[in-house]
């Protein structure tokens, strides 16, 4: 089924840093506009250290805030797939 794609690359992170801290994707996103000036590494250690996110879930929104800042026109309007967590109602 076309709309039931999984997710790859850091996006395959989405659905459990949206259950996990509780804040959707592109809060997280907006969050690391703010510290652009900062490397890879310092971007992911601010995650970790000033909102006790896992190494893992900091890595991966940092490797996609920063390809998305790369690509042209997709800033902000990440394509994210809907992947339905369990006990979602989808809304």
């Amino acid at each position: 089924m076309p709309g039931d794609e999984k997710a790859k690359g850091p996006a395959s992170y989405f659905p459990s840093i949206e259950k996990t801290y509780g804040k959707p994707v592109r809060h997280w996103l907006k969050l690391l506009d703010s510290l652009q000036d900062k490397k890879h590494m310092e971007q992911v250690a601010d995650l970790k250290s000033e909102h006790k996110m896992g190494h893992g879930h900091a890595n991966a929104l940092v490797a996609y805030h920063r390809a998305q800042s790369k690509a042209p026109s997709s800033r902000h309007a990440p394509v994210v797939p809907r992947v339905q967590l369990a006990g979602s109602d989808g809304v």
